[in-house]
């Protein structure tokens, strides 16, 4: 049986996103964990997040998953999902600044404060609810009709330096990639746990996916 594990490092609804692997694919062995061994010997390796990435690196290198994660990032399908995508960049704007793991080359910034769509009504920060995302080619976005929508809540975006490596992108109001894939990581800013038919799709295609 193939197995997926979802790295536990004290941030993330691990809950809800090992209840959604496991929907997504009763056939896959789900196992959320914070143990080194157990993550570099799964098939596939899931890094979610929310909070603030501060907390995040500071978790991550006190439990020694910083290094494991740029491990997996070389040797397996890795799916980063909202702070988990961020932190596979270089470095982050939010609280000051923050070094990341550098796995995409590529800044996370703050939606600017004064923010308005193009009918000149004001948009929230955190961008949060459903909205459309534009694909551009991946096997990860088979079965996904092309502008479907997907849960986001996030106040600071990816900004990569390559724009080949951008997989989706969403307009707030602006477009901002919202999907990002490079070898055998791939990673996204929406909740696919959260994102219903779609998103449950996009998880059984990772647990499927054949790098």
């Amino acid at each position: 049986m193939s197995s997926v594990a979802v790295i536990d490092y004290g941030m993330g609804n691990l809950h809800s996103i090992a209840k959604a692997l496991q929907h997504a694919a009763p056939d896959v062995s789900v196992t959320v964990t914070a143990d080194a061994l157990a993550i570099l010997q799964a098939d596939r390796v899931v890094f979610p997040g929310v909070g603030a990435i501060r907390d995040c690196m500071h978790a991550l290198k006190q439990a020694g998953l910083d290094e494991v994660i740029q491990t997996v990032a070389k040797t397996k399908p890795l799916l980063g999902i909202c702070l988990g995508m961020q932190a596979l960049l270089t470095d982050s704007a939010e609280n000051g600044h923050n070094l990341c793991l550098n796995i995409f080359s590529g800044h996370v910034v703050r939606f600017p404060e004064d923010l308005h769509d193009h009918e000149g009504t004001r948009l929230k920060i955190p961008h949060m609810g459903w909205n459309q995302v534009r694909q551009n080619r991946h096997p990860l976005w088979q079965g996904i009709p092309q502008d479907s929508r997907f849960y986001f809540v996030h106040s600071y975006y990816a900004q990569p330096d390559d724009a080949s490596i951008v997989a989706a992108t969403t307009d707030y109001p602006e477009p901002f990639a919202c999907a990002l894939a490079q070898d055998n990581v791939f990673a996204v800013q929406f909740h696919p746990e959260k994102s219903q038919a779609v998103g449950l799709q996009l998880l059984n295609n990772f647990l499927h996916w054949d790098v």
